[in-house]
């Protein structure tokens, strides 16, 4: 019998690529969120972020109570100070730039939002890592950031979906900016970065205040189906996917993970025709130079 273990390497890969497609997911639970339950991005997120750290809590103080005796401390709460100053700027940058993603879906659509933020950031983490990492660009790395530049280009060349496009750029554009500096501090950290009950308490508490100013509360008539949809993101695109996320970041460099991301607009954009969003001729084939770019790093062994 033949036996296929996968190494490292392709294990951070695919726990890459399976953050992405979940994160696809989590615009689409958004922007039905945005549609029914009378909540903004900032509520949203803020509810994300507090259902993520309250799972975390308990989660923690049943292990800490299970390793009483032994005097263990796992995790996040080894190394106070490194890892308190860790916590608090993750959890702060996860804030900024998630709340500025669903800020975008909400003001320019699932789709464009997400392929605009998607779409920058191989290319702002491709040249920090290369700059700041010392991290070596190979050719497909680079062939893989250029196509991520043309199609980000074509995206914001003409936007012409949702609400408030321009404005839905600009916070998609932020968001990228975010991403980046949390995908570069954990690649440099050798993956090491953890999203712990800390880090989703601390964004949960800066957003608190920007949620019960906007509204925090779901509208009656949908707090069931608002409550399942919340529910969800806390747990698959935010507790999952972030551990599988960083535990990828391990193996994997700063700009193939950021390529391998690519896999999260192409799910939206999957989602959103099926959620009935117009698609235009410019989201179609930046759609395609997302997946061309996934391919030509494929086999990206740097």
């Amino acid at each position: 019998m033949i036996t296929h273990t996968l190494t490292p390497l392709r294990r951070g890969q695919l726990s890459i690529a399976a953050a992405a497609v979940a994160w696809g997911a989590g615009g689409a639970a958004a922007e039905q969120l945005f549609r029914t339950s009378g909540l903004g991005p900032l509520a949203v997120s803020f509810w994300r972020f507090a259902i993520a750290a309250a799972i975390l809590i308990a989660k923690h103080v049943q292990q800490q109570q299970a390793e009483q005796d032994q005097h263990v401390r796992q995790g996040v709460v080894g190394g106070r100070s490194l890892s308190g100053r860790s916590s608090v700027a993750t959890g702060i940058a996860l804030a900024v730039y998630q709340t500025a993603y669903f800020g975008a879906v909400q003001n320019a659509g699932l789709a464009l939002g997400t392929l605009i933020t998607l779409d920058a950031s191989p290319i702002l983490v491709g040249v920090g890592a290369h700059v700041l990492l010392k991290e070596r660009l190979t050719r497909r790395g680079g062939a893989a950031i250029g196509l991520a530049l043309l199609g980000l280009l074509l995206l914001v060349a003409r936007p012409e979906s949702g609400p408030r496009p321009l404005l839905g750029v600009v916070l998609a554009l932020l968001s990228a900016v975010g991403y980046s500096a949390v995908t570069l501090r954990a690649r440099h950290a050798g993956g090491t970065t953890s999203a712990g009950p800390a880090t989703w308490a601390i964004g949960a508490l800066c957003l608190l205040p920007f949620a019960l100013a906007e509204g925090a509360w779901p509208s009656a008539g949908h707090a069931v189906e608002s409550t399942t949809w919340l529910v969800f993101l806390g747990i698959v695109p935010t507790l999952l996917a972030y551990r599988w996320y960083f535990s990828g970041l391990a193996t994997v460099t700063g700009t193939t993970a950021a390529v391998l991301v690519l896999l999260e607009p192409a799910t939206a954009v999957l989602l959103a025709v099926l959620l009935g969003e117009r698609i235009t001729t410019a989201l179609v084939l930046g759609s395609v130079l997302l997946l061309t770019a996934i391919a030509v790093l494929a086999r990206d062994r740097s």
